[in-house]
């Protein structure tokens, strides 16, 4: 090739690349002047000006509590009897947020308002906001309406908006593990499924049911922020919150990633027997505290939510976390859920048996056909063989040596006889059952033993 031949060559390509960039810095300005474009109330206009997250993090530190800004959604007339769900686990001066009351709270037993609550604030004027978008319902059109006030309140440095209802308690430290694994610069919708298999049925497989907590990353609630209002105009005709966030982050191009540890709890009655058989996964949120019977039997609901928060002050990593084993010489098998429960059985049971939980509860709503839930069940057993010895939890203490032990007490007398089984031996003499755990956090050691399992012989 001559060289005016090279030269005319590199010109062309310097002039593409000169091209290129000046389209580039363009591209870069138009969409981060997308902001002055107004809403509209049709989707195409709606989504027009979407910007897309960036794809690296802002920030290489690790997430932490003051990252994580959460926003209750409650009732004057309920707060009387559920603050206490939320003073279990609410930080006072650690964790950020706020509780969004419909109107100002009154009451000898409100006023003054304790510092251990969240601060509340009360909710914009659903009055006007129901004549904007002519929605048909004020309940929902409120709820929805909520992420855009929590997300105007949200302070500098947030990274995931977390929304949830007053008749929860969450964990906010396996929050922050679980979180820690996301880019929060991204678009991200977080939630749990319905156990009551019909609610997700009714409502959607796809939407995080939001009484026990959706979390939205910080860009994906602001952009949901933005378009608040034609969205609530939009599907103004929906009864269902929970499904009425989930269309409107569909529309933003975000579906829903869902949690186990996050249980909306659409059960009745005893759910002992759904917590102590909790998946291997972090406990993050249990809803409907106030519409399941108490889950320790000794204590009522408010003792029930400080009692369980006692063992996640040492280490919530481990919460419910099931550990199955055999003490062959006396042919019993222990299940303990860490920090709540402990079961013998009077014979060798197979772990995949056991790690099914018994439904110790009812559905929901009545329901005369299965499938129920959307987990696998097994039923109540009076066969001394079959039906633990169930104990719960009692104490925790950090013993000298470094350990972590957990104490749990008979809930009641069996009653039914022992186990035949040839060699069985009987277990109603037992009255506590000791557990020891190491000090360090379950999933550290979980991390160590995976570098371990990784590094090269």
């Amino acid at each position: 090739m001559s060289k005016l031949d090279n030269s005319n060559v590199f010109s062309i390509c310097k002039t593409v690349v000169i091209c290129g960039l000046i389209l580039y810095v363009c591209t870069i300005f138009f969409f981060n002047d997308s902001d002055q474009y107004p809403s509209s109330d049709h989707l195409l206009s709606s989504l027009k000006f979407t910007r897309c997250p960036s794809t690296t993090q802002t920030s290489t530190s690790s997430t932490n509590t003051s990252h994580l800004f959460f926003g209750l959604l409650g009732s004057e007339k309920a707060w009387h009897y559920r603050k206490s769900y939320i003073e279990s686990w609410w930080r006072p001066n650690v964790t950020i947020g706020h509780l969004l009351l419909d109107v100002p709270p009154q009451g000898d037993d409100l006023l003054p308002w304790s510092l251990n609550s969240p601060p509340y604030k009360i909710s914009d004027n659903v009055s006007k906001l129901l004549k904007e978008t002519n929605h048909v319902e004020s309940r929902v059109l409120r709820m929805v309406h909520g992420i855009m006030e929590v997300v105007r309140e949200a302070h500098e440095g947030v990274r995931w908006v977390i929304m949830g209802d007053d008749d929860s308690i969450f964990f906010v430290d396996n929050m922050l593990d679980i979180l820690a694994q996301y880019d929060h610069t991204k678009y991200y919708y977080f939630g749990g499924h319905s156990e009551f298999i019909l609610s997700n049925y009714w409502y959607s497989f796809n939407q995080g049911f939001g009484g026990a907590g959706i979390i939205l990353s910080y860009p994906l609630a602001r952009e949901f922020a933005n378009n608040v209002m034609s969205c609530l105009k939009r599907y103004a005709h929906l009864r269902s919150a929970d499904r009425t966030t989930m269309l409107c982050l569909a529309d933003l191009g975000v579906n829903l990633s869902p949690l186990q540890g996050v249980h909306q709890i659409d059960l009745r009655g005893d759910i002992s027997g759904f917590l102590s058989y909790h998946p291997k996964s972090l406990l993050m949120s249990l809803h409907h505290f106030d519409m399941v019977d108490p889950i320790f039997p000794s204590m009522d609901r408010a003792q029930s939510g400080f009692h369980l928060q006692n063992a996640a002050k040492y280490d919530q990593s481990r919460m419910l976390q099931q550990t199955i084993c055999h003490k062959r010489s006396s042919n019993w098998t222990f299940s303990v859920s860490w920090g709540y429960s402990a079961h013998i059985y009077e014979k060798i049971m197979p772990r995949s048996w056991i790690q099914r939980p018994i439904e110790t509860f009812k559905t929901w709503q009545p329901s005369p056909n299965p499938p129920h839930y959307m987990f696998d069940v097994r039923s109540s057993s009076r066969d001394p063989c079959e039906a633990p010895h169930v104990f719960f939890f009692k104490s925790i203490v950090k013993t000298p040596r470094n350990e972590i032990l957990t104490t749990y007490t008979r809930g009641w007398p069996r009653g039914i006889g022992i186990c035949l089984s040839a060699g069985n031996f009987s277990a109603e003499y037992v009255s506590e059952i000791h557990v020891y755990s190491p000090a360090t956090k379950r999933i550290q050691v979980e991390v160590q033993i995976s570098h371990i399992e990784s590094s090269p012989i």
